[in-house]
C-alpha cells in the first residue's frame, strides 16, 4: 500500500448526489429557486426537493431609499416618521417586575440619553396613547394627535401652556382630522383640562399649523394628507348621541336629516354643535313619538335641560320646514302632537 493510499484510504462514497430521475444526466443541471424554496431540474423542470433553507446573507437597509442604496446593511432599526431621529432608540425597561440591575441601567441610560428631544416626544406620545386608549379612540386619532403635538409642542407661541393642555388640543385636532367628532366637554373629561383652556390652546395650535404650512409651502403632511381642520358638524354628533341613547337607525337618520336642514332654515344659528345636536335629538324623539325623557338626553349629551328647552322653542316655530313632508304622508309622524 502506497503512502497516498494509507493517507487517503479508499471506501464507500457517502456523499449524497441529487440527480433527476427523468433525465438521468450526470452531472445534473439543478436550479435553486429561492423564492419558492425548491430545487428543480433545469432540463425538464421536475421538482426534486421542496422547502430548502436559503443560506445566503439577508442584506437589507431600513432607509427610505431601499431600492437605490448601493451599500446595503443588516444593522439599524425601523424608522419612525413621528420622531425627529432616523431611528427609534432602545429603552431599557424598568417596570414593576424589573430587577434592581435593570432599574439601575434604566436610570443610567436616562442620565446619558443622547437625544433628549426624542426622549421627551416618546414620553408625550406614551401619554397621548394612554389617554386615547382610555376613551377608545381609534389608532388614526392617536397618530394624528402625535403628529400635531410634534409640530407645535416647542413653538414659542405656546410658551407658558401646560403640556397637558397642548396634548388636549392635539387630541381634539386629531379627532377632527380623522372625522371622529368630540366636543370640548368630552376632551375635558378625557384630559382634565378645562374647556376654556382647551379652546384657547386649540386656536393657538391651529394658527401655528397654518403659519408653518404657509412657510413651507404646504409641505406639512399627516398620514399622506395635508393637515386641515373642519368645524364639528352637529350631524356628526347626532349619530353618536343617538347610539348612546339606544335609538333606532331610522330615528338617527331622521335626526341627521333634520340637523342638515337647520342650515338652510337658519334656525339655532350661533349655538354650539353640542347644543344643536341635543335639541335636534329631543325634537326628533317627539316627532317620532319615542319614549326618551329630556333628562336622559341631557345626561348623555351634557347639555342642560333649560338650554334644550329654549332651543326647542325655536325649532318648534319652524317645524313645518324641518319635517320632511314624506314622513307626514306616510303616516310615520304627526307634527300636530308636538307641544
Amino acid at each position: 500500500m502506497t503512502t497516498a493510499e494509507r493517507r487517503f484510504p479508499r471506501g464507500v462514497n457517502l456523499n449524497v448526489t441529487l440527480s433527476c430521475p427523468e433525465c438521468k444526466v450526470f452531472p445534473p443541471d439543478l436550479i435553486e429557486r429561492h423564492s419558492e424554496g425548491d430545487i428543480v431540474c433545469g432540463l425538464c423542470g421536475l421538482v426534486l426537493c421542496q422547502r430548502i433553507i436559503d443560506n445566503r446573507s439577508e442584506w437589507r437597509t431600513f432607509n427610505n431609499d431601499d431600492q437605490k442604496g448601493d451599500d446595503p446593511s443588516r444593522v439599524g432599526e425601523a424608522t419612525n416618521s413621528i420622531l425627529d431621529g432616523d431611528q427609534l432608540n432602545t429603552v431599557i425597561s424598568a417596570g414593576i417586575d424589573a430587577s434592581r440591575a435593570a432599574r439601575d441601567l434604566n436610570r443610567t441610560q436616562s442620565r446619558s440619553f443622547a437625544d433628549k428631544k426624542s426622549h421627551i416626544l416618546q414620553a408625550a406620545f406614551a401619554k397621548i396613547t394612554q389617554m386615547c386608549d382610555g376613551y377608545q379612540l381609534p389608532r388614526v386619532v392617536q397618530d394624528g394627535s402625535k403628529e400635531v403635538y410634534k409640530l407645535v409642542y416647542d413653538d414659542p407661541s405656546l410658551k407658558g401652556k401646560s403640556q397637558e393642555s397642548i396634548m388636549a388640543g392635539a387630541i381634539f385636532l386629531g379627532c377632527r382630522k380623522a372625522s371622529v367628532p368630540r366636543s370640548f366637554k368630552e376632551i375635558w373629561a378625557l384630559t382634565n383640562v378645562p374647556r376654556k383652556e382647551i379652546g384657547r390652546v386649540f386656536k393657538a395650535i391651529n394658527s401655528i399649523i397654518q403659519r408653518k404650512n404657509e412657510e413651507q409651502g404646504g409641505l406639512i403632511t399627516y398620514q399622506n394628507d395635508s393637515i386641515n381642520t373642519r368645524h364639528t358638524n352637529p350631524e356628526d354628533l347626532v349619530g353618536r348621541f343617538c347610539s348612546h341613547l339606544g335609538l333606532s337607525p331610522q330615528v338617527a337618520s331622521a335626526a341627521q336629516s333634520i340637523a342638515k336642514s337647520l342650515k338652510d332654515v337658519g334656525v339655532l344659528e350661533g349655538r354650539s354643535p353640542t347644543t344643536i345636536a341635543a335639541t335636534v335629538i329631543y325634537f326628533t324623539t317627539l316627532v317620532f313619538d319615542q319614549k326618551i325623557t329630556l333628562s336622559k338626553i341631557s345626561e348623555k349629551t351634557g347639555v342642560s335641560e333649560g338650554t334644550i328647552k329654549s332651543s326647542y322653542k325655536l325649532m318648534h316655530s319652524a317645524r313645518q320646514k324641518l319635517v320632511d313632508p314624506a314622513w307626514i304622508e306616510s303616516g310615520r309622524v304627526d307634527i300636530s302632537k308636538l307641544e
